[in-house]
């Protein structure tokens, strides 16, 4: 399977981000992909809200986005990108593309949505070359007991109304544990006031441990 139907929310979500690129968002952006250079796999490209922010040492971006309606506006899109851009359908669970044929894997408000988060940093993981990065901009579990219970009563009916998204998983914790190290890593609330369970979020690096340093992956609880 290559495509996932969310009809409703392909037709809000691009009018969501464009207030929050707005408020913010555009920024966050510019910041996951800076510096990123070489042949880049981005996983769940959405309708292609990030493509503008590659730099020019970026020689390919290969976009995958399983939402056939998010997917053509993404085809638009990277028609006009700064770096040559190709957009495929695709899983995230099951990526189509070689071991270690990548020198960067950009998660960008996906790994909230996608159904086994571990297997996906997996496949990421395995695609990368050895020392390739994991960059990452996500919206986590909160840090506070407060928050967190906030965000878990949220995930009974968020999921219904955001595409599958899941605003109170732990997606730093498993990246530190799933074969990466954690080169750089900011935590930060947007937007700042705490009323929105998705407001805790995280831009980092993190680098595909090479077969020596590599440990066993998993879960937290």
């Amino acid at each position: 399977m290559t495509d996932l139907n969310h009809p409703i929310f392909a037709r809000f979500y691009p009018r969501l981000d464009a207030a929050s690129a707005k408020a913010g968002g555009e920024a966050h952006r510019a910041e996951l992909l800076a510096g990123a250079s070489g042949r880049v796999l981005e996983v769940g490209a959405g309708y292609g809200a990030n493509f503008a922010h590659y730099p020019p040492e970026v020689t390919e971006v290969v976009a995958l986005e399983p939402e056939p309606r998010l997917r053509a506006r993404a085809g638009r899109l990277g028609a006009g990108a700064p770096v040559p851009v190709t957009v495929r359908p695709g899983m995230a669970e099951d990526l189509d593309a070689g071991d270690a044929s990548f020198d960067v894997v950009v998660a960008s408000l996906v790994l909230c949505s996608v159904r086994d988060p571990v297997r996906v940093l997996g496949e990421m993981r395995r695609v990368l070359k050895p020392g390739g990065e994991l960059r990452y901009y996500e919206h986590v579990r909160g840090r506070t007991p407060g928050k967190v219970r906030f965000q878990r009563y949220a995930d009974v009916v968020w999921p219904f109304f955001a595409g599958g998204c899941h605003v109170s998983r732990p997606t730093d914790a498993w990246i530190a544990r799933s074969g990466f190290t954690v080169r750089d890593e900011r935590h930060f609330e947007f937007p700042a006031s705490g009323a929105n369970p998705a407001s805790p979020h995280v831009i980092g690096i993190a680098t595909r441990d090479r077969p020596e340093a590599s440990g066993e992956g998993g879960a937290p609880a």
